[in-house]
């Protein structure tokens, strides 16, 4: 009776791996608590090895030999296989190449509120030559104390922004999200959908920006709400939402997404991540990097915020910041080119 129930264990602990190692083949990376538990890959890796650790304790214990070197191989080869996807989206570099005339260097950075202070971000902008910034939880206050600092440091900045509930006075940021665009692209204009939220994720607001003139990229700072259990419905839609907003032409993506790139799997089009575009940490060794919560170590977070870009522009390097000035959310720089 002991060792049936050891083999239906063992049974069961192997379904459970093959599904949080690859959630995608059964289609349940946007169903909870799957959603949860596969946020941080490395995290998984590091609980394989913890049950691979027990059961290679148990293995002097004879009755249980058998049972604890089954969990042991299958333990051993879920971290193993959370490893290999960890290689290939890359454990970190933090090197950007140098900026060239034609290069668009983006930053995004999910502020929470007023945690991170305007000469931080100024800051940050001047140190790295931002063209792009992507603020979620920004003020337009804020964005317009930003553009004020880098214009005195001789970086002028458009600044655009969509307030959800614009009718209710000191709302919670998290309703609100402002771009600044450099000068030397052009002049942008948030599109009317972004603004009256006829066309937006749900909770809390993206922005789109398009080039007046219509020429260079259309620039969309995204805030998807979180995958709480009672928000998955909203998530969901709002993941559709955003991958919508890469269709033919140029793009860039910029923002708190709130999912990884194993949430993303039935959304990318043409070889895309979301829609055609296709994410720039993935592409330059980053990919696994935890950007939330700031909190944690980077390998144990999760890498929820992102800046991908259309097939017309190139990814070259990517940079995650390991200050976050206050939020719960590390910054993260993206270098541009266009591709030829």
């Amino acid at each position: 009776m002991l060792r049936l129930i050891g083999i239906l264990l063992s049974a069961l602990f192997a379904i459970a791996t093959a599904v949080l190692v690859w959630p995608q083949f059964f289609r349940l990376e946007l169903t909870f608590p799957i959603t949860q538990i596969i946020a941080s890959r490395a995290a998984l890796a590091g609980a394989f090895l913890g049950v691979a650790l027990v059961a290679a304790l148990l293995l002097f214990a004879r009755p249980l030999r058998g049972f604890a070197a089954s969990i042991l191989i299958i333990a051993l080869l879920g971290a193993g296989a959370n490893g290999v996807v960890g290689a290939v989206r890359g454990f970190g570099s933090d090197a950007l190449p140098q900026k060239t005339d034609e290069s668009v260097r983006v930053l995004s950075w999910n502020t929470a509120g007023a945690a991170v202070s305007a000469d931080t971000i100024a800051g940050v902008i001047a140190d790295q030559q931002i063209d792009v910034v992507s603020l979620p939880e920004t003020s337009e206050e804020v964005g317009e104390q930003i553009a004020i600092m880098v214009r005195d440091a001789g970086r002028p900045m458009w600044v655009h922004h969509v307030n959800i509930h614009p009718d209710v006075p000191d709302g919670p940021q998290a309703w609100q999200t402002t771009i600044l665009i450099s000068a030397d692209l052009g002049e942008y204009s948030v599109i009317d959908s972004s603004r009256d939220g006829s066309s937006n994720t749900g909770a809390v607001p993206s922005a789109v920006a398009m080039p007046v003139d219509g020429t260079g990229p259309t620039i969309v700072a995204v805030h998807a709400v979180a995958p709480r259990q009672n928000a998955m419905p909203q998530w969901r839609s709002d993941l559709e939402w955003i991958a919508d907003q890469c269709p033919e032409g140029e793009f860039i993506l910029a923002g708190d997404f709130n999912a990884t790139l194993d949430h993303m799997a039935s959304f990318g089009t043409d070889g895309g991540t979301m829609g055609r575009c296709a994410d720039a940490a993935a592409s330059t060794g980053n990919g696994m990097i935890g950007t939330w919560p700031a909190g944690l170590p980077r390998l144990a977070g999760a890498p929820i915020d992102h800046i991908m870009s259309s097939p017309e522009w190139k990814a070259t390097g990517t940079l995650v910041l390991d200050e976050s000035g206050g939020s719960d959310h590390r910054a993260l720089v993206a270098q541009l080119e266009p591709a030829r």
